[in-house]
């Protein structure tokens, strides 16, 4: 390339970069635009033939090798009451003979180490959408009045046609299916399965998508200062980043054609424009610092 191609490279792909975007989704929204395969865009960033470097991009920075998958360890308590019928075995069964029931993930997300505000992300798997709840913290009640707040929001009927079954891990606050799986007044909702004990990946695209959480609040953080609005903002962002593993499209371009139009409104999230979409810790520190300057 001539420097004036590469002048022309780094003014289009360097900005983006320095937002947090990943080079999948700067590649599925300006292809046409890019001269080069991603693997000789790696290597202009390892050269430091942009502005933008290497350390920029935050896969290449947080991502680890995979280690060899190791045989589930067996547990003591996988016949505890509440995994009754609700295995990992049963719940391939169950889909098996319901292959048609969309499954959603489910799963929390922590802060520092205080007891205080966690998320509760749920994934549907056709799509790859997060919705995320702020819960005031990680127990059962807050988890069971979420679910119930949502189920009132979208209506028992939107709730059992798209949150048919739920997969969640054996998290303590994951342990009361029964107020997951039935409405206040004792209405069937949902169908909930766990994972076997530390297998994490038979819930792996769930686990896959919190990496973009963390690009904007990172590991240890406490969230006491976030609000759900400040969630929303950020998952608006996460849900319009492109992935290789949907060809190019975002969740929200597959949410569009696969979800009733009020779950993401009612979750408070909206599309933000591809060259927009920003994954970095300055997308909600900016309205927290406003927030906490107005309350002075």
């Amino acid at each position: 390339m001539t420097h004036e191609e590469l002048q022309e490279l780094n003014d289009l792909i360097s900005p983006l970069i320095l937002k947090g975007q990943p080079l999948s989704h700067i590649f599925a929204v300006h292809a046409d635009e890019i001269p080069v395969c991603r693997r000789t865009l790696y290597n202009y960033l390892d050269q430091r033939v942009f502005q933008a470097r290497n350390i920029d991009l935050p896969r290449r920075v947080r991502y680890k090798k995979r280690k060899k998958k190791s045989e589930p360890r067996k547990s003591k308590n996988l016949q505890q009451v509440y995994r009754n019928k609700r295995t990992y075995v049963d719940f391939e069964r169950f889909m098996e003979a319901h292959p048609d029931l969309d499954v959603v993930e489910m799963d929390t997300v922590k802060g520092g180490r205080d007891k205080g505000k966690c998320l509760l992300t749920l994934l549907f798997r056709s799509c790859s959408f997060m919705l995320v709840i702020l819960m005031p913290e990680c127990t059962q009640h807050s988890v069971i009045n979420a679910i119930n707040s949502l189920t009132t929001a979208l209506g028992i009927r939107t709730f059992k046609k798209y949150f048919p079954v739920i997969l969640t891990d054996n998290g303590s606050e994951f342990k009361n299916p029964w107020d997951i799986e039935k409405t206040e007044s004792g209405i069937h909702r949902t169908y909930v399965f766990y994972c076997d004990p530390y297998v994490s990946n038979q819930k792996g695209r769930l686990e896959k998508n919190h990496e973009y959480i963390r690009y904007v609040i990172p590991k240890g953080r406490s969230m006491y200062r976030y609000t759900q609005d400040d969630i929303n903002l950020m998952f608006s962002h996460i849900n319009s980043t492109a992935r290789d593993s949907l060809n190019g499209a975002t969740p929200f371009d597959l949410a569009d054609l696969l979800l009733d139009k009020k779950i993401p409104a009612l979750a408070g999230q909206f599309k933000v424009s591809p060259d927009e979409v920003m994954l970095k810790p300055a997308l909600i520190e900016m309205s927290v610092k406003e927030r906490e300057a107005n309350h002075e």
